[in-house]
């Protein structure tokens, strides 16, 4: 679901498997051929904001804490000294959002779906297999 999401947004990447054949050792799920931005809320307010990620990595689990601290960020911290700010998205849900760690603000964390929408370095937006050059930068 997840690789047939971005694609049909038209968002390159390569898949674990394909950066495993390349033979790279510990890999997030998907791996942006660029860095791409996604609109996340703020932390208490009612707006948004955007982040760039370089990369996800999906868990089929409920997100909480415990988990999360000891296992999903330590490994998420990897792929930030590998490959940049990345993307946790939890397919059953998280924790609230300011009882899990963030990795000092380069891991995103998401639940249920895919996001909707991402902006691509030209500056057009993504979603559902759509790109409009009108572009928001006030969130």
């Amino acid at each position: 679901m997840l690789e047939q999401s971005l694609r049909a947004m038209g968002i390159p990447f390569e898949t674990e498997t394909e950066l495993r054949i390349r033979g790279t050792p510990r890999t997030p799920d998907i791996l942006f051929s660029c860095p791409v931005g996604i609109r996340v809320p703020k932390r208490n307010e009612n707006t948004f904001e955007w982040k760039v990620v370089c990369w996800i990595d999906s868990k089929a689990l409920f997100g909480d804490a415990h988990t999360h601290r000891t296992s999903v960020l330590p490994q998420a911290e990897t792929y930030v000294h590998r490959f940049g700010p990345g993307l946790v998205l939890y397919w059953f849900g998280h924790a609230p959002i300011e009882r899990l760690g963030d990795g000092h603000g380069d891991v995103v964390i998401a639940g249920w779906n895919v996001p909707t929408c991402f902006m691509l370095p030209t500056g057009e937006l993504a979603s559902h297999g759509t790109t409009n050059s009108t572009v928001s930068f006030d969130g």
